[in-house]
């Protein structure tokens, strides 16, 4: 079975590839759902017209569909709420001069 620990874990390896932190630090993961041997994940970008957009969504879903007992992945890009630094870790804040 397949654990939302691992999705994340695999989440984490998906980094923004304009600043190079993880979507998951960046706090652009807002929910991971798992049914079985499906994922679903919904996320936002830091803005709607994000020219990275589909390639960030491939990566999600490459990585993701490298666990194993993972057979189908879908990502859903939602808008609500909007992404804000606040959304960030603390890591990632530090990083980025935030902090």
């Amino acid at each position: 079975m397949v654990t939302k620990a691992e999705v994340m874990k695999a989440l984490k390896e998906c980094l923004d590839p304009e600043i190079g932190i993880s979507l998951v630090d960046l706090g652009l993961i807002y929910d991971v759902i798992i049914n079985k041997d499906k994922v679903d994940i919904k996320m936002t970008l830091t803005t709607p017209g994000c020219p990275m957009h589909a390639y960030m969504v491939d990566d999600v879903k490459n990585k993701v569909n490298n666990i194993k007992g993972v057979k189908e992945v879908n990502v859903e890009l939602v808008w609500d709420p909007p992404w804000s630094p606040d959304r960030m870790s603390d890591e990632a804040k530090k990083m980025l001069g935030f902090k």
